[in-house]
């Protein structure tokens, strides 16, 4: 696999550009790409021409994550505003508003089945999970607070969830913490199982292989990212070349390769056989909060797409096959 650059949009928004994902497609459009900012508004891009076909102003802060439902008809944000906005993806309705204590909405995914949404929760050390049904809160996945007779506000401030990922049959959900640890959760029985260790540093990012269940792949902003056999607990292989923090990471749709953004402002893909690092790019001027593979699937689509949004304001869409 190689990436070709394909088109690029300078002044996406009117601030960074900090989240990003693809909505599926439908049987009636393609798979759009969907995008928040600190601009506080939400932005649908069409999917190879980048051409913006909507823009939603719902928040009254900064957009921290994006969600798409995998049926590509709704979609949420998270704020700093501390709301989640659920809204239908072709008509821009708002279809919920959840509301969350000051700094517990980050990053925020809806399971394999659309059935329900994951939020991290930010300082309550837990993990939202909302119905999509009747949009009420059904569960609060905790994580265990350091052991100790008085733990200091400092050391339970690390546990503080950044990130969040659903594995590929959505009955195991891992999140990723300040303090660098991912716990992983079985979500039918409501349950902390373990943690899984190796990073030093917050843990912002984290995507399940498409095609293995037992495979996690978790992004650090102690510069590495990490390969993880989620099931049996153990660390696979710790890849590094990024100079800076690793803010994103997302695999391709075969498994075969993942793609990370980093704050040293470029986006790197790697090949899971080599286990390294084949190509390198340049394309944004400031660092580079996520990056996103298009799904399979949708009217006359050939061949792949991975966008890349970063603080410069800047989206990049980039050409695989």
């Amino acid at each position: 696999m190689r990436l070709a650059g394909l088109k690029s949009v300078d002044n996406a928004h009117d601030d960074s550009v900090w989240a990003a994902t693809w909505v599926p497609a439908t049987a009636d459009r393609a798979a759009l790409l969907l995008t928040g900012s600190l601009d506080e508004t939400v932005r649908l891009w069409g999917s190879d021409e980048l051409s913006c076909v909507a823009t939603n102003a719902g928040h009254c802060l900064g957009v921290v994550s994006v969600a798409a439902h995998p049926s590509g008809v709704i979609a949420a944000s998270a704020s700093l505003d501390s709301f989640v906005r659920v809204f239908d993806v072709d008509h821009n309705n708002t279809i919920a508003t959840l509301e969350a204590p000051p700094s517990e909405v980050w990053q925020m995914q809806f399971d394999p089945k659309g059935t329900t949404l994951a939020v991290a929760g930010g300082g309550s050390a837990s993990v939202k999970l909302w119905d999509t049904a009747e949009w009420k809160l059904i569960a609060s996945l905790s994580i265990p607070r350091p052991e100790g007779p008085k733990p200091s506000d400092k050391n339970a401030n690390k546990k503080f969830v950044l990130s969040v990922a659903w594995n590929p049959d959505g009955k195991r959900l891992a999140c990723g913490s300040m303090d660098g640890t991912i716990s992983i959760f079985d979500v039918p029985r409501a349950k902390f199982l373990y943690h899984l260790e190796g990073h030093f540093m917050p843990v912002r990012s984290l995507v399940y292989s498409p095609v293995d269940p037992r495979v996690l792949f978790s992004a650090s902003d102690d510069g590495h990212v990490h390969m993880y056999d989620a099931e049996g607990k153990s660390l696979i292989n710790a890849l590094s070349g990024h100079t800076s923090w690793v803010l994103s990471v997302d695999a391709s749709p075969d498994g075969a390769a993942i793609a990370t953004g980093s704050s040293d402002r470029t986006v790197k893909l790697w090949d899971l056989k080599m286990r390294a690092a084949m190509q390198t790019l340049s394309n944004h001027a400031d660092q580079v909060w996520a990056v996103a593979f298009r799904p399979p699937g949708g009217p006359g689509v050939q061949a792949g797409r991975l966008a890349s949004v970063s603080d410069d304001k800047s989206i990049s869409l980039y050409d695989y096959s």
